[in-house]
């Protein structure tokens, strides 16, 4: 490989060199090209499938890894509620409750502004159920900062845990 050159054009002589060595690693057909993008996007699937099955949930997880991730998801829903985001909080709709209840149907059921604040208490699992108690502090007319004591139902499936809204 020749990299440096005594021509007085010496930038472009180590450019069209080092552009020579490399052009022999590039795809010179179709075929080729085609067979490197299916390559790469091969590889960028199987990565990004590997990562998230490390982390999978199931009934088998233990319960203390359940109730960890179950509980960081819950406070990530009231969060997302607080903030008013309520696509976001929908997200976090177990599969088969977004495919009964739409979007709309969901952003109607939700006062938004109301919430001050949600804290997880505690979270008890049993298989691929699980209950998350937690306190919401909220507003409502006069009455400022009222704390309720909660309890919602968490369902793990697909490798997640899911809120299972009950109607």
């Amino acid at each position: 490989m020749r990299f440096w050159t005594r021509s007085p054009r010496w930038g472009r002589g180590v450019n069209s060199t080092f552009c020579d060595d490399l052009r022999q690693f590039w795809p010179t057909t179709v075929a080729k090209r085609r067979q490197s993008l299916a390559a790469g996007v091969l590889a960028t699937v199987l990565a990004v499938t590997g990562c998230a099955s490390i982390g999978a949930l199931s009934a088998d997880t233990p319960a203390e890894a359940k109730q960890e991730a179950v509980a960081v998801r819950a406070k990530a829903r009231w969060d997302a509620l607080i903030k008013a985001d309520i696509v976001s909080a929908y997200g976090y709709l177990s599969p088969a409750t977004r495919a009964t209840v739409p979007l709309d149907v969901y952003k109607a059921k939700h006062k938004l502004g109301l919430y001050r604040s949600a804290k997880v208490d505690k979270v008890e699992c049993q298989g691929e159920a699980c209950t998350v108690h937690l306190t919401v502090v909220y507003d409502y007319k006069q009455f400022k900062g009222v704390a309720t004591s909660l309890s919602e139902r968490w369902i793990i499936t697909q490798g997640q845990a899911w809120f299972a809204e009950q109607s």
